[in-house]
């Protein structure tokens, strides 16, 4: 009886995670990796948490515990990255973050004791490299993704091009509230694996709200702009790309990613035609009467979208060119920085790309496009009634795809100012 006590804690917390855009599916390696970071009383603790920000009060309301053990239960949580916590108008305010980018990479973005990381760190691996499932809802699924390429800014300085402030990582660096570093998740993970590569550690980067959390629980240090720029151009001399919110406000987080270690870099390349990250709004060209097929930009490229191919040269027959497959190119320069010839040049894309305005407009486009809006508009699941309209929103946006469409094109119309208000409030 008790195991079956503590399954349904944790198929709870799963259930709970899962009402987010984004998702987490049920696997065994998962139920592991929740196992690890909760305790049974956690999971059950915050599979009764709300989506959207929350106090103490609402939280011991809902869980149905004493103010004085959630608000104890509620900062232990935060000081190890399982919840973000923020005050607003000198009210404490809570939020549980998604599995990513969220407590996932929290767990890893420092060295601890009070878990056996390399563990963790298998599995991270079986749940997110080996099986499919997670990292292929995570970035799939949808139009509207979760992260997306920031152009490499020295790719661009001498071209002229139109580059608006929300493109460059350093006016987000310049402009944020806070700035944390710590840790990479994936090198980290993957370095307990076997399998992670030279670049540099500590150099995950993180601002605004999240950062100040991740900075007072001394998940992240606190840097300063000067510190945080130097960091930039220290992924820039890497050949790292920047992976960050897809926000044009208030970017989260911006990861420096190696093509061999990092989540997204894997997805782009293990789902390239379901273009699972945002582009830039920038591309490559090649100018190949001056490409002396060194093959340095195949060599940096994270996603493969470089190679060499025959120059067809009929006096130099082995003479190779670089090529680029622009279906799944992001737009991130790295290939520009390299070229000792200066064969190559970044141009602007005939279609810019969408990039959503805040945190709040990005989740609620996901949401719909995943038929989960009704998980945002009625986030209290502890009364009946909400979980009845919840259900109900839920058939609608089930519908076979034609009436999907035209339904969430309704939803859209109809409650996306009202849902959009409502979430940036809270």
């Amino acid at each position: 009886m008790a195991h079956i006590t503590l399954r349904s804690a944790y198929q709870n917390l799963e259930d709970r995670l899962n009402r987010f855009p984004q998702g987490a599916p049920p696997s065994e390696a998962l139920y592991k990796i929740l196992k690890m970071l909760f305790s049974e009383k956690e999971a059950e603790f915050v599979s009764l948490l709300p989506i959207k920000p929350f106090d103490s009060k609402l939280a011991s309301r809902l869980t149905k515990k004493s103010l004085a053990e959630t608000e104890r239960m509620l900062d232990d949580l935060s000081s190890r990255g399982i919840l973000l916590d923020a005050e607003l108008n000198g009210i404490k305010q809570y939020t549980l973050p998604p599995p990513m980018a969220g407590f996932f990479e929290f767990s890893m973005m420092r060295l601890r004791n009070d878990i056996d990381q390399k563990v963790l760190a298998e599995l991270f691996y079986q749940y997110l490299n080996v099986e499919e499932d997670f990292i292929k809802q995570l970035f799939t699924n949808g139009e509207t993704q979760l992260g997306r390429t920031f152009v490499n800014e020295e790719a661009i300085e001498n071209i002229k091009l139109e580059v608006l402030d929300y493109e460059k990582a350093s006016e987000v660096i310049k402009t944020a509230s806070h700035i944390g570093i710590g840790i990479c998740y994936c090198r980290h993970k993957m370095e307990h694996i076997g399998k992670a590569c030279k670049a540099p550690m500590d150099i995950c980067m993180t601002f605004n709200g999240v950062a100040d959390s991740l900075i007072r629980h001394n998940i992240a240090r606190k840097v300063d702009v000067i510190e945080g720029m130097d960091f930039l151009h220290k992924a820039y001399e890497n050949n790292l790309v920047q992976f960050g919110e897809n926000v044009q406000q208030r970017v989260s987080f911006i990861c420096n990613c190696c093509g061999c270690c990092c989540e997204a870099m894997l997805a782009a390349k293990r789902f390239a035609s379901l273009h699972p990250i945002h582009t830039t709004n920038f591309l490559p060209r090649i100018n190949e009467s001056e490409c002396n097929g060194c093959a340095k930009c195949v060599d940096v490229c994270p996603v493969e979208a470089m190679a060499l191919v025959s120059a067809n040269d009929p006096e130099k027959k082995k003479k190779k060119k670089a090529k680029l497959d622009e279906e799944i190119c992001l737009g991130c320069g790295v290939c520009v920085r390299v070229c000792k010839n200066n064969s190559i040049e970044m141009h602007e894309r005939e279609v810019r790309v969408i990039t959503p305005v805040n945190s709040a407009h990005r989740t609620v486009m996901m949401a719909i496009e995943r038929g989960k809006l009704q998980n945002l508009i009625f986030d209290n699941h502890a009364f009946l009634n909400h979980r009845a309209m919840a259900a109900i929103l839920g058939v609608i946006l089930k519908l076979p795809p034609l009436k999907q469409v035209l339904a969430s094109k309704q939803i859209k119309s109809n409650y996306l100012g009202f849902v959009l208000s409502r979430y940036s409030k809270n």
